[in-house]
């Protein structure tokens, strides 16, 4: 498969491409700094830079084309403000959603957070990424045009992977190492069964190939 990630050099990301290249797949990751490519290639993933703050989803769609699967992993990061969660944690992912449905890409994972809600009250940044992120997800669940999948990660950590997860529609607060995720989206890629689902993902005891089955299957 060609699969698109958008967000291509953030950490779940990399984890990510490595995994895919690894299983034969043909990988792209659009990063807005030229700089970053050779970090890419190296994880074994076409750089694509294109800024999805300022693109069209007309750009946004050439790049998608021909893809199976486009994944968004972007995010404003630590450090930004609360402009930048909306420009990047929702509003890049519409975007993104927009050039799927443009290009007939329908398999649509989106990585948001426990705890997003378009409703979250509060005037932190967080705050304001919880609601980004929510706003996000509901925008991309509204979809019809798309086999969207949400997957939404507890406290992320760089600990490495166990293999072991909890994955349910409700896990309840819990931390997951990246590694973990970059697998569980690996698996909820080749699981189209898994589209139409909003799943929290924390650490567990249940091997990733068995919870992404598992979930597919109720």
């Amino acid at each position: 498969m060609r699969i698109v990630i958008a967000g291509g050099h953030g950490q779940i990301a990399r984890r990510l491409e490595r995994l895919l290249s690894a299983g034969g797949h043909e990988v792209a990751g659009i990063i807005r700094d030229q700089g970053q490519g050779a970090a890419l290639r190296e994880a074994g993933a076409e750089p694509v830079v294109l800024d999805l703050e300022s693109a069209s989803p007309a750009e946004v769609a050439g790049v998608l084309a021909g893809a199976d699967a486009v994944v968004f992993a972007a995010g404003a990061g630590p450090g930004s403000g609360t402009d930048r969660k909306e420009t990047v944690d929702r509003g890049a992912a519409v975007l993104v959603a927009d050039a799927a449905e443009r290009a007939g890409v329908r398999r649509y994972l989106l990585v948001s957070s426990m705890g997003a809600d378009a409703a979250h009250e509060g005037d932190e940044v967080f705050d304001a990424y919880l609601r980004a992120k929510g706003a996000a997800d509901d925008d991309v669940r509204s979809r019809t045009a798309l086999d969207w999948t949400v997957l939404r990660p507890g406290a992320l950590t760089n600990d490495a992977g166990t293999g072991l997860v909890r994955l349910e529609a409700s896990t309840g607060r819990g931390a997951v190492p990246r590694d973990d995720v970059a697998a569980v989206l690996a698996e909820l890629i080749e699981t189209p069964a898994t589209a139409g689902l909003t799943l929290e993902l924390v650490g567990g005891s249940v091997p990733v190939v068995v919870a992404v089955k598992d979930i597919a299957g109720n």
